[in-house]
């Protein structure tokens, strides 16, 4: 199916990108295209305009400051999964990034055009609000930072406004004592998430001092499992507990867990203990190694 008629506009800068969006109310902002190009080509959404902003160089690229590391919008999911410093103080967003769809979809997708569409079913929301990460996001009003867990509001929609442009992402680095790691049962056609989890845990003195831990497939958005987070907490980080823990996610689900053609509510809702369980597992062997 073709798209609706639309205008196309490329930006050439962050300040070109901010006027053509007042100057095109209604427009959708193109960055690596793999969710709005489906999306338009099936009539589900018909911007009156594009505004390309795919060749901003100040977009692009990761760097380390600090206990931080700066990730552009503009970076793909490959560069993400390549990247050492995220394989080393943020394995959990590089692993997810690994298994975002294929080569293809990997080389041309951002991070920040990830975020942006905000997919239940993407890999990489869950990851940031496990990791705490922060989106920094310019507008007519100036740029402001939001966190991951206020950023995703429901099934594709985030607390961007209509004129603002995610800029970057940051997630704090790792430190001795942490770790981090992402599972998911994938869809084997589309990659996508039926269930994905993310943990992170600090470990101290042979127990678990903090844990956040995500989920994204079930919902209308990726949430954190609390119930989970808390029994962790002040526990070592054994088999048993980790079970223990991992069972609660189920109360934390409620009754809006989704079901369509790939698995029933109940389904994911009996699996999402399975896959918290490893994600919390992988987590804390990594924290008992760093």
């Amino acid at each position: 199916m073709y798209s609706a008629d639309f205008d196309y506009h490329r930006a050439r800068s962050l300040a070109d990108a901010q006027r053509l969006l007042a100057a095109h109310p209604g427009a959708k902002l193109l960055a690596g295209g793999h969710s709005l190009i489906p999306l338009m080509k099936l009539r589900l959404a018909a911007p009156s305009a594009v505004i390309d902003i795919g060749r901003i160089p100040e977009l692009r690229g990761i760097s380390r400051s600090g206990d931080s590391i700066r990730i552009g919008a503009l970076t793909t999911h490959a560069e993400l999964a390549a990247s050492a410093d995220l394989q080393k103080s943020a394995a959990a967003l590089a692993e997810a990034a690994g298994l975002v769809g294929d080569p293809a979809v990997r080389s041309r997708g951002t991070i920040g055009g990830n975020v942006a569409h905000a997919d239940p079913a993407s890999d990489l929301p869950t990851v940031l609000v496990a990791l705490d990460a922060r989106i920094t996001a310019v507008g007519p009003k100036g740029e402001r930072t939001i966190s991951a867990d206020d950023f995703f509001t429901g099934i594709m929609t985030t607390a961007l406004a209509d004129d603002e442009v995610v800029t970057a992402i940051a997630v704090p680095a790792s430190v001795r004592g942490q770790g981090s790691a992402y599972v998911k049962f994938a869809h084997p056609a589309s990659r996508y998430a039926v269930i994905g989890a993310a943990a992170l845990v600090s470990i101290a003195n042979n127990r678990c001092s903090g844990a956040r831990v995500a989920l994204g497939g079930l919902l209308p958005h990726a949430s954190r499992v609390r119930s989970v987070e808390k029994a962790l907490t002040g526990k070592p980080l054994d088999a048993a507990a980790i079970e223990a823990a991992a069972a609660l996610a189920q109360a934390d689900l409620g009754s809006n867990v989704a079901g369509d053609i790939y698995a029933s509510a109940e389904y994911r809702t009996a699996m999402a203990p399975v896959y918290v369980k490893r994600a919390v597992a992988a987590a804390a062997a990594r924290a008992g190694l760093a």
